[in-house]
Order: C-alpha cells, then structure tokens, then sequence
C-alpha cells in the first residue's frame, strides 16, 4: 500500500512539474507576443509566430481555445487574413463549449466570430452564433447583455427594426431581474432611439417618460449617471427637431448642453461597479461632446441661426479630426458626414455655393471609404447636388438630382423635404411640368393630407403652395397660404420661412399695387435675411426695396438699395462663376452608383446666369 501510495505521489508530483513546465513556456510565449503586440510600430507577424508556437507544445484545452482566440483577435484586428482568423475563432468557439466556466474565452470568441461573419456579409452566419451565445449566457450577466446589444445591433444594421426592438426590450427585463438599472437604462434608451426612427412616437412618449425617471433615481457612477441623461436628453432634443419644433426645443437643449459641461468636468472613476452587467459605456466623453454640437448645429439650421450653425460645425468638425488620429469608429464618420450635410446647406443659403459644392465633394469621399456610410447618406448626398443645382440655376440637373434622392430613400421626412424642393423647381420652370407638378402638390397638401408630423416642413408646404398660386397670378390665395406659413414659422422661430414669406407677400402686394403694405413685409424680411444671412432672400428684397422706393418717388432710399442689390447680385455671380469652374461641378450630372471618384476640370460655366441678375 505505501509502494502504491508513493507511485501515486510520485506520479502527480510528474503531473504538476509537468504542468508547471508547460505554464513557464506558455507564459514566456505569451509574454513575447504581448511584447511584438504592443511594439510601436506593431510587429505582428512575430506576434503571430510566437502563438503558433504555443500548438506544437500539445496544451491543454484550455490553453489551447484561448490561444486560438488571441490569433483571431490579432489576424482580425491587424491583419487583412480574415480566413485564418475566421478558422482561429471558429476554434476557439468550438473547443470552449467543451470547457466549464471558460466563459470570458468562449463569449469573446462568439462575439468576436459573429463580428467577422458581419464583415465578410455571412450575416447568416453571425445571427444563429449570436444566438446560441445568448441562449447559453444567461448566468453571465456581461456577456449576456453584451450579446444581446450586439445581436440588436445586427438587425438594426439590416433595418429590421421590430426585431431589435424586441431583443433590447428582453434586454431590459433581464436587467431589471439581475437588479441593474443603470443598463436597464440603456436598453430602454437603446429601444426608444430605434422606435423614434421607426416614427412610432405612441410607443416612444411612455417609454421616455420611464426612462426619464429610471435615469434621475439611479444613484451610481456620476460620469454613468450624466452619459444616461446626455442620450435621453438627445434623444428628446432629436424628436422635437423631427418635429421641426425649433422652440419648444430650447429648454431640452440647454439641459443638454448643461449636462454635456458638467460630464467634461468629471474624471473617470477607475473602480469598477459591483454589478458585472454595469460595465457598459454607452459612448466616450469625446463622443458624446461631438454628438452636442451636432444636435446643436441642426437646432441652429432649422431656427435660421446659420452663423451660429457655422461656428459649432467648426468646433465639431475640430474636434472629430483630433478624435479621427486616434479612433477610427465608424460613428465618428457618420458624425462627420452630417455635420457636413448641415453646414453645405448653410453655405448655399449664405452665398458660398463653391465652398458646399467641394464640401460635397468631401462627403463623396468619405463615402467612398464605406458602403455602409454611403448607403445611409446616398439619398441625403443626390439631394444636398439637387439643392446646389437649384442655387447654380441648373433645373434640369436640380430635377434629375431629386428624382434620384426620392428614388433612394424610405425616410418619411427626408422624403417630404425632397417633394417640396422638386416642386419648387417645376413651379419655376413654369409649365413644363405641369401634371408632375400638380401630382406633387397633391401628395404634400397641408390642408388636408401631409406625411409627416414636421411643423417645420408642413409650414414649408404651405410656402410652396403659395409659391404656386403667386405663378399663376392667384393672389388672393397665395396670400392664404403665405398667411399660414407665417403663423406656423412664428410659432417655432423658423427664421428662414418667415423671411421668404414675407418677401414674397411683399411681391404680391408690390404686384397688385399697395405699395405701404409691401413696405411693410420686405423691410422685416430684409432685415431677418440679413440676420441669417440668407443671400438669396437679401437679393430678392433690395430689388423690391429698389422698385418699391422709385414707385413712392424716394430718389435716395431708391438709390441705396439698387446699390444694394448690385452689392449682392455682384457677390453672387463672382460666387457663381467660382462654383460651375471648379472640377467638381461636373458631380451633378451623376445620379447612379457609388459616388465618381474622380473630376474632369471644366473649361468654365455652361449654366444660365439669367436668374441672378
């Protein structure tokens, strides 16, 4: 008995040197592959060959689907090699089921995996990984919430938005069971930002209001706490500016902008919180700076506030390029591109039409770098070109442009605002257009059926229409209509409808001879065009103005403003010339596939400049 108990000891002493030895040279390779990792500049390849030696050794499971999991890491974070990092996981996945309490390794192998299924487009793939992973995690609460976002976000990515809805609302139930209300939080938040894109406002005023309350009785981490109120006060902020309701906006938006100042005071507290399902972030700090000046610079635009639009895109935009040398997130690009979006509106309504068009340009770049970008901005992109064509009096190119926006997009407001514009142009164009023109109008009529809830584009409607009516010499009721938007765009401070409908009212009364009470609407309009600047609408009141004053025999006031008028047609056709000679002016005769990755120069402008004149 004692020979038999001495072997045994002997023998699992063998074991445990033996055990012993193979953890030294595990360790050492693993240092060594740190080490090459880490290097700067990074050498991967030694990184790579230090793992692959870890095989030969014949290591334990555990070893073994953990070193796969560091080579597809390393091969899919640093390397283009995604089919060896795709077996490496796939292995990693497969050998950890088989491990018990190995879930660090086996969660991060499917998340990972399921991440590369994404890329190489075998969504297929990734979705039943993700939810054999969530189904087998339910005792680890990270891993669990963590999966289940990640497989949410799979299908917000593929726009089955139901189906995210109901994994993020099965998110916070568990959440709420494992007594975390911090991401029971961000599950709800997550839920009402999708709810929100999917216009289901009926759903998103109670969940709101929950989340509201959820957020200000959880006491944890400042910094978690303030991240929570920053995305609910973004996501009320977005909902009234869909509303296009620019003035009942303003507290919520200063609550943001308060909230965003006191989380940039705040450090990062390094204790971790006691809950594992806590450790979440839903941005970082510098993100969340950006996402402010976003949301403020689109406040800004639709209010008419465009100086002040321009001076926050300019800090973003500052901002995101410091971000950009560090992050390459994609939500930094998007960020960008919408930023760029707001301001090349602003440009063509200040006067700088060759400025948005090589900001255009940008956005085609940028674009060009990611289909997903580009498919999520290609409707936006044809229309800001329709817009600019618009301003370089390019109608046919202006028609063509929005034709293909409305091609691209299911977006309801996006799809409103396009209408609106195209109308515009064949209104214009006088009656060429006729039986389109009258369908359009139709479709956005604001007296008895509008697609959308926005205030802000059934007041627009309203101008239109009373645009239309004043071409065909029905005063009376374009003065109706222009009465309405006026009414509409007082109520919400949207400066820019207000101007363009009094300076129109002003040319009705003009037209019909009451010339005190056009006085009475272009001096207003003149004054909030300068305001804004709106270029357009200051050169369509200094004629009217001009016209107005040699009516009444007002030699002096009548000179001023003929002065005035040449002052600004003068900036526009200097503006003009500069936009139709850059090469990127040929960007509006592209209106199919991925964005043209090259310009060919002109020799100078080939459009009419009758209209600035």
């Amino acid at each position: 008995m004692a020979a038999q108990a001495a072997a045994a000891a002997q023998a699992a002493a063998a074991q445990a040197a033996q055990a012993e030895a193979a953890e030294s040279w595990y360790l050492a390779l693993l240092g060594f592959a740190e080490h090459f990792r880490t290097s700067s500049p990074p050498k991967i390849r030694l990184c790579v060959h230090c793992l692959q030696a870890v095989f030969p050794f014949k290591p334990p499971q555990r070893i073994e689907a953990r070193t796969h999991l560091q080579l597809g890491s390393v091969l899919y974070h640093h390397t283009k090699n995604s089919e060896q990092a795709r077996s490496h996981l796939e292995k990693a996945w497969l050998i950890s089921q088989q491990i018990p309490q190995f879930e660090d390794v086996k969660f991060e192998a499917a998340s990972l995996l399921s991440e590369l299924y994404c890329q190489e487009n075998s969504v297929d793939a990734a979705k039943p990984l993700l939810r054999k992973a969530i189904q087998i995690s339910q005792q680890t609460p990270y891993w669990h919430c963590r999966l289940l976002f990640q497989l949410a976000q799979l299908h917000t990515l593929e726009k089955d938005l139901v189906s995210a809805c109901d994994l993020l609302g099965v998110g916070a139930e568990y959440a709420r069971v494992v007594g975390s209300e911090y991401t029971r939080a961000l599950f709800l938040l997550s839920k009402g930002m999708l709810l929100l894109m999917e216009r289901k406002l009926q759903e998103v005023h109670p969940l709101l209001t929950l989340c509201g309350q959820i957020v200000e009785n959880w006491q944890g981490n400042p910094i978690q706490k303030e991240s929570l109120r920053v995305f609910f006060l973004v996501l009320q902020v977005t909902h009234y500016l869909d509303a296009g309701q620019v003035k009942s906006v303003k507290p919520c938006l200063k609550q943001l902008q308060q909230c965003i100042q006191t989380i940039s005071t705040l450090h990062d507290d390094e204790i971790l919180p006691s809950n594992p399902a806590d450790l979440f972030h839903w941005l970082p700090k510098e993100h969340m700076c950006v996402l402010v000046y976003l949301v403020t610079v689109m406040h800004s635009m639709q209010a008419g506030y465009l100086e002040k639009a321009q001076k926050y895109t300019d800090k973003a935009l500052m901002q995101l390029e410091k971000l950009k040398m560090l992050d390459c997130s994609p939500i930094l690009s998007s960020f960008q591109v919408i930023l760029l979006e707001h301001i090349i509106m602003c440009r063509l309504v200040t006067g700088h039409k060759a400025t948005a068009l090589q900001e255009i340009s940008q956005v085609c770049q940028l674009c060009q770098q990611s289909p997903r970008l580009f498919s999520n901005h290609a409707a936006q992109l044809h229309t800001l070109l329709g817009l600019y064509c618009v301003s370089v009096n390019c109608m046919d190119n202006a028609e063509a442009q929005f034709t293909t926006a409305l091609r691209l997009t299911n977006h309801q407001e996006l799809w409103a605002f396009i209408v609106t514009n195209l109308a515009s142009v064949y209104i214009r164009e006088g009656n060429r257009h006729q039986e389109v023109l009258y369908s359009l109008l139709e479709r956005i009529n604001p007296d008895h059926s509008f697609p959308v809830s926005s205030h802000c584009l059934r007041a627009a409607a309203f101008y239109v229409r009373g645009l239309f009516s004043f071409f065909q010499g029905r005063y009376n009721e374009a003065k109706r209509f222009l009465r309405e938007t006026l009414k509409m765009s007082n109520a919400e401070d949207l400066n820019r409808l207000t101007a363009c409908s009094l300076v129109l009212l002003g040319h009705i009364f003009y037209v019909l001879g009451n010339h005190r009470e056009s006085n009475n609407m272009v001096v207003p309009a003149m004054q909030l065009a300068s305001k804004i600047p709106d270029m357009s609408v200051q050169l369509w009141s200094s004629a009217l103005l001009r016209d107005l004053n040699k009516a009444c025999g007002n030699a002096i006031d009548a000179h001023e403003a003929a002065q005035m008028h040449q002052n600004f047609s003068q900036q526009l056709l200097q503006d003009h010339i500069e936009a139709c000679s850059l090469p990127e002016h040929n960007l509006i005769t592209w209106t199919d596939g991925p964005p043209p990755v090259q310009f060919q120069a002109q020799n100078g402008p080939n459009t009419s400049l009758a209209s600035l004149l």
